[in-house]
């Protein structure tokens, strides 16, 4: 059975302690990265850190200019690198170890969380919506995305906000959670008969892990990608 987390109340409202705990550790290991590779740049030498972060920058500004024209897509190069690594650190978490203390989970990713999910791809959403009447002013912002081609298909583009927001986070969180699960199912069995289970459970833990690393990054790939789908459609005219 998985373990519940602790949850802390304040003016009303519980928040899971495990939840506050890795989104922080995540904030805290991207900031490290970023910190610590670019403190000391260097056209040579070229140290290995340095060479990993001009690797993600090209990566996420090829990834950008698939969906926009560049021109108006390096504003956003920015958040894709920021919302990539986020995702990416936040996918990991759970892959690296397992904390539980007298039943309650202190340690998980963030991204197995529906909520966190949910969070991120409505904040997305939201600045699709602010950008693209930042770009284009309200009028034409709404003509490019609700009335044309056709007016009559403004319901459905309606919806499709709607929808958007949901699958955006349902798709990572159902990805990361059953991996972690899975991850949880393996270790009990390796845990469960001694020695003869630890030879078969060791291997296929090993496996998995692999495999979840392989889940969380192109999930990471593709959460940024469809941010930048989804701004394209607002900001730019079909």
């Amino acid at each position: 059975m998985e373990a519940e987390s602790k949850v802390i109340h304040f003016m009303g409202l519980g928040f899971s302690l495990n939840i506050i705990i890795s989104v922080l550790a995540t904030c805290i290991i991207v900031f490290l990265f970023c910190f610590i590779a670019t403190r000391k740049l260097a056209v040579r030498p070229i140290s290995k850190s340095q060479l990993a972060i001009e690797y993600l920058v090209d990566f996420i500004r090829n990834m950008i200019s698939s969906s926009l024209h560049w021109k108006v897509g390096q504003q956003f190069h920015l958040l894709g690198f920021t919302l990539f690594l986020f995702v990416w650190v936040a996918n990991m978490l759970g892959l690296v170890f397992i904390l539980n203390i007298d039943g309650h989970s202190y340690w998980k990713s963030p991204t197995a969380s529906p909520i966190v999910t949910l969070g991120l791809a409505l904040m997305v959403i939201l600045l699709t919506h602010y950008f693209g009447i930042k770009e284009n002013g309200f009028k034409e912002y709404f003509m490019n995305s609700y009335i044309r081609p056709v007016a009559p298909l403004m319901p459905i583009k309606l919806l499709e906000e709607f929808t958007n927001t949901l699958t955006l986070a349902l798709r990572l969180y159902g990805n990361i959670y059953a991996g972690e699960i899975l991850l949880g199912l393996i270790a009990s069995l390796a845990n469960s008969y001694g020695l003869l289970t630890w030879v078969v459970g060791i291997p296929l833990q090993m496996v998995w892990q692999g495999f979840s690393i392989f889940i969380g990054s192109i999930q990471a790939f593709v959460f940024t990608t469809l941010t930048m789908v989804y701004l394209a459609h607002k900001i730019e005219a079909e």
